[in-house]
């Protein structure tokens, strides 16, 4: 249904510019939020990966919270990868899901590595970071 009364909705300008994409996906509020609590500043490095390994979670036991951490902390990876592996770039599937393609044409689906880590810890982020930086 369309209602010319309510007017068209504002997108963000940024949503239909590579940098801007980037720029939006590396917001994760909630992780930086959880982080800083926990003394950990999140300054787009490796280094900052292996520190939110460090964290205790706990997140675990409130799933709303856990949800929105998983999908946060996957797109902080996908911030990291982006910006420190060369060739690696944002790249949004059909289905809308935000993955990292790599200069190999590798697509890496960061979101679903975020939940897991949230959810058990296991892969670390440092780990994934690794593996994809690797090649």
């Amino acid at each position: 249904m369309n209602f010319p009364f309510l007017g068209k909705r504002r997108e963000d300008p940024r949503a239909h510019d590579a940098e801007g994409i980037g720029e939006l996906l590396a917001d994760c509020d909630l992780l930086r939020s959880q982080a800083s609590r926990e003394g950990v500043r999140l300054d787009d490095s490796a280094v900052s990966l292996e520190q939110l390994d460090q964290v205790l979670p706990r997140w675990r036991s409130d799933e709303e919270i856990l949800t929105w951490l998983g999908n946060d902390a996957g797109l902080y990876l996908g911030t990291v990868i982006v910006r420190t592996v060369p060739g690696a770039v944002w790249s949004i599937r059909s289905d809308g899901q935000p993955v990292v393609r790599l200069a190999s044409g590798r697509e890496f689906d960061v979101v679903a590595s975020g939940h897991a880590w949230a959810a058990d810890g296991v892969p670390e982020l440092s780990q994934l970071y690794g593996e994809v930086a690797e090649g």
